[in-house]
């Protein structure tokens, strides 16, 4: 227990330390957002570029890996937005992003601090593979049922060619690119640049965390416990617990990765959540779902470390 809790409460302290700070007026919403962007656009990136690059592609890149864990998301998305459609009788939209929020973890700020810490390097290339799986498939779909459900009809085409041209300008995105062709063409940046990549990769993972403690001073859940509880669970126990389903189906390389995999997935919702839920009117369920799913998870977390030992 005491080793689980080295793990995970140093995690959550920070997040502690980022929330308080930003309570006490010690820095302010924008600056909490310039973090966020330094995170996004330099840290993560390069984090994944030295995680691509440490070891020969043939290593990194686990085609059943990426199966596995995508179809586990993609059926934690179908039971969600199923859920919602059907019991709750929500809005295309509305479903949408509940699917979106069961299915899709905070790999950058929450989900690669925790697994580095569990399971050391294979944690970056758990990053890097899973990004590939949210960003090209996962949140393209959510989003592009999402603009269906508000555009009332509006074409599927110019829903996928608006998410499309967003997606290829995702720092990460093209970071993944970059380091593909690198390790293609046996290709490997100059010392001077590695130390540099080195340097902004092991900054990724503390202000990340700080940033998510920022950004959740001002949320409130309220009196939103029934949406709270549904996402949280969906998320927290049944995301997880289906990666690893379909992991363990699959034969996966290295059984390092699919306690990497099982963590990356047990992680909170994505922090701009609540940001993409403002655009189809859900800003007040997606931003006590993040509130509530992050405080729950230091438990949840915690109880799959010890289970993926």
């Amino acid at each position: 227990m005491l080793t689980i809790l080295g793990i995970t409460a140093p995690i959550f302290i920070l997040i502690a330390i980022g929330f308080l700070a930003c309570r006490a007026g010690m820095i302010s919403r924008d600056q909490t957002a310039g973090m966020g962007r330094f995170v996004i656009t330099f840290a993560l990136p390069a984090l994944v570029i030295r995680a691509l690059l440490e070891r020969p592609l043939a290593e990194v890149v686990d085609w059943n890996y990426m199966l596995g864990y995508g179809l586990g998301s993609l059926l934690v998305f179908g039971l969600g937005y199923g859920f919602a459609r059907r019991i709750r009788k929500d809005s295309v939209s509305g479903a949408a992003l509940v699917g979106l929020g069961m299915s899709v973890s905070n790999s950058g700020f929450v989900g690669y601090p925790i697994v580095v810490m569990a399971v050391g390097a294979p944690a970056g290339v758990a990053l890097a593979l899973g990004m590939i799986i949210e960003n090209l498939m996962m949140i393209p779909l959510a989003l592009t049922l999402a603009e269906l459900g508000r555009q009332s009809g509006g074409s599927v085409w110019q829903a996928l060619g608006g998410t499309a041209r967003n997606l290829v300008r995702h720092p990460i995105l093209i970071a993944i690119t970059v380091a593909l062709l690198l390790a293609l063409l046996d290709l490997h940046p100059p010392p001077v640049a590695m130390r540099v990549i080195d340097m902004l990769a092991t900054a990724s993972a503390p202000v990340a965390l700080f940033v998510i403690g920022a950004s959740l001073n001002g949320m409130k859940p309220g009196g939103l416990l029934l949406d709270v509880g549904q996402m949280a669970i969906g998320k927290l126990i049944l995301h997880p617990l289906m990666v690893l389903l379909c992991l363990t189906l699959l034969p996966v390389s290295d059984p390092v990765l699919i306690s990497a995999g099982v963590l990356m997935a047990a992680a909170p919702m994505m922090s701009i959540y609540p940001i993409l839920g403002a655009r189809y009117g859900f800003e007040g369920r997606c931003a006590a779902a993040l509130v509530g799913a992050t405080i729950v998870s230091f438990l949840s977390v915690s109880a799959f470390i010890w289970a993926v030992g």
